[in-house]
């Protein structure tokens, strides 16, 4: 057998550290490694597979695409692209939509309509203020917008343009407001930096505050959008319409494909100013569409916001009874548990053992993201495995 391990020391770039299994196969919740042991997959790849693994829309979709058009240049018209475009304004706040690969994409796109705006209406203003602790993708202008000095510091120098203020902190964003600034941009749950969810005066706050100073409101819903916090967009959950919004990961449920959206009075863009060789291809958007067709007509997001608060019930009983668990918090199904000391490596790779997949999103925190399509029995056999090692890692500690 091929040691794979062996093989990416000696040909892969160093980019991260990997689980210590390899996946060849999957399907709905479920996972195989090369010796065929099954796992429970509570992670889906960042939050990517959202209706699960292989799920037969994306499967036929992908085939029957396949058999007809992969990919042509943008410079032509796409059926499947416009389709998907006009179910997203149809089904969104939104007026107009572009589509990319990748969530870094998307928020590149975003900031540069942000800063073409701010230029034609606000006599040049180019700043955009973001939060600490965000994550908005790994080019380097996103690492920069990021405000995490852990994935930008060895990339400097840096672009300019970017403020950052703490999360859930309305009096700081006004503070850093300024002639200079031109948009904000947040996550309405920060995903990568632990699951953080804002208060809820905060984002109407926010949007206030914008309205009151002319600025646009950016929502990164790259892993928070397409049903995953039990709304179709999370921005649905506070009542509060952003001007543009991102999304990517669950939009094709681990088909590349990332998009763009904006109201139409900041469409500011004009032929040449931005474009994508991939971006849109055949192939994608057909997958994007039925992904998002499914979930809009199976009210996957209703059965996420039921299986979030079952979630939450069982996490909130973890946390009365395992000294270790400090705390919860999370919407539909997008939960971190907070442990009160750095063991969320251990508790991930001991929860792999056990045949589930669990993400230590922070050296104290553990990231639960299932499948939208989950069943309440992979729920109870996930958290149940979930607990037992949370027990054994805590030292069996019961509060």
């Amino acid at each position: 057998m091929t040691d794979w391990r062996a093989t990416e020391s000696r040909v892969y770039m160093t980019t991260g550290r990997r689980l210590s299994v390899v996946i060849v196969r999957g399907e709905g919740s479920r996972l195989w490694d090369e010796d065929g042991k099954a796992y429970l997959d509570f992670f889906g790849g960042h939050a990517t597979a959202s209706l699960g693994h292989c799920h037969p829309v994306v499967v036929d979709a992908l085939t029957d695409q396949a058999r007809t058009l992969i990919h042509f240049s943008n410079v032509v018209y796409s059926t499947p692209q416009l389709r998907l475009a006009e179910l997203l304004v149809e089904h969104s706040c939104m007026d107009r939509v572009f589509f990319a690969n990748s969530g870094a994409e998307a928020n590149e796109a975003a900031i540069k309509l942000a800063r073409k705006w701010g230029r034609m209406h606000r006599s040049g203003a180019f700043e955009v203020i973001a939060a600490e602790q965000s994550f908005h993708g790994r080019t380097l202008t996103m690492v920069t917008a990021g405000g995490n000095e852990r994935y930008s510091e060895p990339f400097g120098p840096l672009p300019p343009g970017f403020v950052h203020v703490p999360f859930n902190d309305i009096e700081a964003l006004k503070r850093a407001t300024n002639e200079r600034t031109c948009a904000v941009l947040l996550e309405p749950v920060q995903g990568e930096g632990g699951v953080n969810v804002p208060d809820d005066g905060y984002l109407p706050a926010v949007r206030r505050w914008c309205d009151e100073q002319r600025l646009l409101l950016i929502f990164d819903e790259v892993q928070t959008g397409i049903g995953r916090c039990g709304a179709l967009f999370a921005y649905q959950l506070w009542d509060v319409e952003p001007d543009v919004m991102t999304l990517a990961k669950g939009i094709a449920s681990g088909v590349p494909l990332s998009a763009v959206l904006c109201k139409e009075h900041c469409a500011v863009f004009t032929p040449g100013d931005h474009g994508s060789t991939y971006g849109g291809s055949p192939l994608a958007t057909r997958v994007g569409y039925e992904v998002v067709r499914h979930v809009i007509d199976n009210g996957l997001p209703a059965k996420v916001a039921a299986d979030g608060e079952y979630l939450e019930q069982r996490l909130r009983s973890m946390e009365d009874r395992l000294d270790l668990v400090s705390g919860h918090r999370g919407k539909g199904l997008l939960w971190a548990v907070a442990l009160s000391r750095e063991a969320a490596e251990e508790v991930t790779l001991r929860c792999l053992e056990r045949g589930l997949i669990v993400n230590n999103v922070r050296p104290d925190t553990v990231r639960l993201a299932p499948a939208l399509s989950v069943s309440r029995e992979e729920l109870d056999e996930g958290l149940a495995i979930l607990e037992s090692v949370l027990a054994e890692v805590g030292g069996g500690a019961a509060k």
